[in-house]
This record gives C-alpha cells, sequence and structure tokens, in this order.
C-alpha cells in the first residue's frame, strides 16, 4: 500500500509540474499581440476542453467496471485509485482551464453577447454539474458505496455527451 501512495504522490507531482508549466506559459500568452493571443488562447481552450471531455466520458466507463468488482476488493481498489487520479490530476485541472479560457474568449471575442453563446454557458454550467456529481462518486466508491449499477452508469454517460454536442452545434453553428 505504501508503495502505491509513493507512485500516486509522484503521479501528483509530476501533474502539478505540467500544469504549473502550463499555466507559465498560458500568462506569457498576455505578451502576445491580439491577434496571437487569441489564437493561442482558443488552441488551449480547445486542448484542455478536450482533455476534460475524455475525462468525462471515460470515468462513467471506470464506474461501470468498478460495480463489478467486490467491494474493499484489490480490484475496486485498483479502480478507486484510477477514478482519484482520473478527475484530481485530469478531468479538474482540464475544466479549471477550459472555464479560464472560455470565459477570456467569450469576454474578450464575444463580449458575453449572443443568445447561442447564453445557451453554450448554461449548457457548460451543466457538464460542470456533471463533473462535480462524478467526483462525489469517485469519493463514495471510494468508500465502498457504490453508486448505481452498471446500467445506470451506462445511461448517465450519455449526459456529456448529449451535452458535448450541443455544445458543439452551438459553438460552430451559432443558430441566434
Amino acid at each position: 500500500m505504501s508503495e502505491s501512495r509513493d507512485k500516486g504522490r509522484s503521479a501528483g507531482r509530476r501533474a502539478m509540474i505540467a500544469l504549473s508549466v502550463f499555466v507559465a506559459g498560458a500568462l506569457a500568452l498576455f505578451l502576445l499581440e491580439d491577434g496571437q493571443r487569441y489564437l493561442w488562447i482558443k488552441a488551449l481552450h480547445v486542448i484542455s476542453v478536450l482533455s476534460w471531455m475524455a475525462g468525462l466520458l471515460y470515468l462513467p466507463r471506470l464506474f461501470i467496471y468498478h460495480c463489478d468488482a467486490q467491494p474493499n476488493s484489490v480490484q475496486a481498489e485498483t479502480f478507486s485509485v484510477m477514478e482519484r487520479r482520473l478527475f484530481r490530476f485530469i478531468m479538474t485541472p482540464a475544466m479549471i482551464l477550459s472555464w479560464v479560457f472560455g470565459l477570456y474568449l467569450a469576454w474578450d471575442v464575444f463580449g458575453f453577447r449572443g443568445g447561442w453563446l447564453h445557451l453554450k454557458l448554461l449548457s457548460v454550467v451543466a457538464l460542470t454539474a456533471a463533473h462535480f456529481y462524478f467526483g462525489r462518486a469517485v469519493g463514495a466508491f471510494a468508500k465502498g458505496t457504490y453508486i448505481g449499477n452498471g446500467r445506470f452508469w451506462r445511461i448517465t454517460n450519455e449526459v456529456p455527451t448529449i451535452l458535448m454536442i450541443v455544445i458543439v452545434i452551438l459553438v460552430v453553428v451559432k443558430p441566434f
């Protein structure tokens, strides 16, 4: 168990170093001219959204497999470690960066105007709610309290997918 904890701490340190380098680079973008800054921030927004979505789509799959494991088994502990690391070191930083870059773009480029943008922001709030619900589930599974069953998580897994489709359509088509 101690070796697993050491590996987790090491992975956490590496993730924090990578995140610090990423944030420092993002802050350096403000030294660029407006046109270049916009393109870089847009690219970083897309990268962070893709990372966040990957986690939002994968974590419920881990829950499905976790539901099949006996509570307090080695397999259940392995899933708990995977879920916790995915949530803490990938999903949550990616969500924060998605919000930071996205709000900057909404303010700088669109001035928070446009019905499509308001609906997009509402959809992102719903995606964030799903993120925090998944986070509560990570904690519950780690304690041996299984939320739902495989079928529940297969259905729940569709929520981020549907929201992602709505968001992409709103951003690309800008219907109103």
